[in-house]
């Protein structure tokens, strides 16, 4: 499959990419059982999001001055798409996240340590499924209908199921662990797991911070199935979809600590990525008979969800009438 990347653009960017991380790990996450306050939190999102927008500038530049100016915007423009996809199906991560840490009372300070191993999962995870996809596109064109198919049901159900809160207690996956690991009733700081001593030997215990990882990595396999197929609307150039994904997940744990205490004002935004994969799944489904341009498609992401937004902190900050008061002045 054709590509822009070369083999010193692939270096670079996994250059950029260990750099970034090593700066969340050890900047970012480096005291212990650290809360992280919003206003951190806000610095660090607008850091992510412009080391992603200056990559893009960067990548036009370069395209510029040695493919010509059509397909550097081009390029340019799939990137930005592809990145306000990913980035705007992230937030859906952000809430399941809120639910599971929620469900199981971990404090913010202990948080960030499951979080750190869930976006290192989520980069490894991605990378091996777009390379996988990239592939079977590139050998099974007939695939983009199956996506299509895939995100316009998807989307269909997110719309359908938006206020349905998922019963945990009753979680398969939990169960199974339970069945198969000892775990401990209360958490230990931030080890996943403890030797306790049984019978003059010590027994490995996992605790419910383990528990939460676990459910965090498999709550981010089924959103890359979701998410991944999305991007290959705009674009099947294996640099820009890959590219555009990872950079959307780098800045995903100061988001999620920028959003934690504002989840409820966004009671409307799981409706706007459902239209968001309903128009992307359309879009696949329609991609052989009509061509709907890259900007047209940032326009259109763009605007539903930013009317998603607009419409859920509306919501959020109109009063809500009191029955009682209402009979009192009758």
């Amino acid at each position: 499959m054709e590509s822009i990347g070369t083999w010193w653009m692939w270096v670079g960017f996994f250059a950029i990419v260990l750099v970034m991380l090593a700066i969340d790990l050890f900047v970012v996450g480096g005291s212990k059982q650290h809360r992280v306050s919003v206003r951190e939190a806000a610095t660090w999102s607008l850091i992510w999001v412009s080391v992603s927008m200056l990559f893009a500038g960067a990548l036009w530049l370069y395209l510029d001055g040695t493919a010509g100016r059509e397909l550097a915007n081009q390029k340019a423009l799939e990137y930005i798409t592809g990145y306000l996809i990913e980035k705007s199906l992230a937030v859906d991560n952000v809430f399941v996240w809120l639910m599971l840490f929620g469900f199981f009372a971990i404090p913010p300070e202990l948080q960030k340590r499951v979080l750190v191993f869930g976006v290192l999962g989520a980069i490894v995870l991605r990378t091996l499924m777009i390379l996988a996809g990239v592939w079977l596109i590139a050998h099974f064109h007939w695939l983009l209908y199956v996506f299509g198919a895939f995100l316009l049901i998807t989307g269909i159900k997110m719309w359908w199921f938006a206020d349905e809160k998922p019963d945990l207690a009753n979680n398969p996956l939990i169960n199974w662990i339970r069945r198969h690991v000892k775990v401990t009733d209360q958490l230990h700081g931030e080890s996943f797991f403890i030797k306790r001593p049984e019978a003059g030997t010590l027994v490995r215990y996992a605790t419910p911070l383990f528990l939460v990882l676990v459910l965090v990595e498999f709550s981010d396999v089924i959103f890359a199935v979701d998410s991944i197929p999305a991007i290959f609307a705009i674009t099947t150039d294996p640099f820009i979809v890959l590219t555009s994904n990872i950079f959307a997940i780098l800045g995903l744990r100061a988001m999620y600590f920028l959003l934690a205490d504002m989840a409820d004002r966004f009671s409307l935004l799981k409706y706007g990525l459902a239209i968001v994969l309903i128009f992307i799944g359309t879009k696949m489904l329609l991609i052989d008979v009509v061509k709907i341009p890259v900007l047209l498609s940032l326009g259109v992401v763009a605007g539903i969800i930013a009317t998603s937004v607009a419409l859920s902190l509306r919501r959020s900050n109109t009063p809500v009438p009191n029955p009682k008061l209402g009979k009192e002045m009758s």
